[in-house]
């Protein structure tokens, strides 16, 4: 892979490659050895010319004419280029009902995820354990974020209160914020920001509905 196309990649390829991923480590465990472009084009209805583009930004060997890529060293490139195989510890800020469903998720630590503790304000879960991390009080958040050199913040509080957190992260060292709360925050330079935006989410798969089955009204379907 050239440091070129590396930084010449889209947003939307990057976003491809999970996808991708999971597929090939789906063929990995049927025991294929090595997989098309074409079957990866077909798969996610995605241009043929433009799945070789993004296995060739990331893929350390070039696929071999007829029978493609190496499965197993794509797989390892992928989890390489996103970061999966390099550990990353965060912590979490808002233990309410979010919080605690993304505490629940055994996954995180597939994708290089840790969350090694969860922070909340609220006097009555502090000192609790959410699946098996302790609620620590906000002013313990700068030391410990210091102590176990959390690189990741993530926010799962109200709105109102999410750009005070982000700021309390931002003076902990974290290096990077996953922003849950539904309101735009500012970060200084070499903070990096992701947000997750459910109303924009439903916004898309509102609009793929609408353009699919515009002559359906929907509301009127029966289960």
């Amino acid at each position: 892979m050239s440091e070129k196309d590396v930084k010449n990649m889209s947003v939307q390829s990057i976003k491809r490659l999970p996808y991708y991923l999971k597929f090939l480590k789906e063929l990995e465990e049927k025991g294929n050895t090595y997989v098309p472009a074409l079957v990866l084009a077909e798969y996610f209805d995605v241009y043929e010319v433009q799945v070789r583009k993004d296995l060739a930004a990331v893929s350390s060997q070039p696929g071999k004419p007829r029978v493609g890529f190496n499965v197993h060293t794509l797989i390892n490139d992928i989890e390489h280029f996103l970061g999966y195989d390099r550990l990353k510890t965060a912590v979490l800020v808002g233990a309410g009902h979010l919080g605690s469903a993304l505490l629940s998720y055994g996954e995180f630590e597939h994708y290089g995820l840790k969350i090694i503790a969860a922070f909340d304000s609220n006097p009555e879960v502090i000192g609790q354990k959410i699946h098996g991390r302790t609620v620590h009080a906000m002013e313990e958040l700068e030391e410990y974020c210091d102590k176990h050199h959390a690189a990741i913040g993530i926010i799962t509080t109200p709105a109102d209160y999410a750009q005070q957190v982000c700021d309390q992260l931002v003076k902990a060292g974290v290096k990077g914020i996953w922003n849950f709360a539904h309101v735009h925050l500012t970060v200084p330079a070499g903070v990096l920001m992701q947000r997750e935006d459910m109303a924009i989410s439903l916004a898309l798969l509102s609009n793929r509905l609408v353009q699919e089955y515009e002559d359906m009204d929907l509301s009127e379907v029966e289960e």
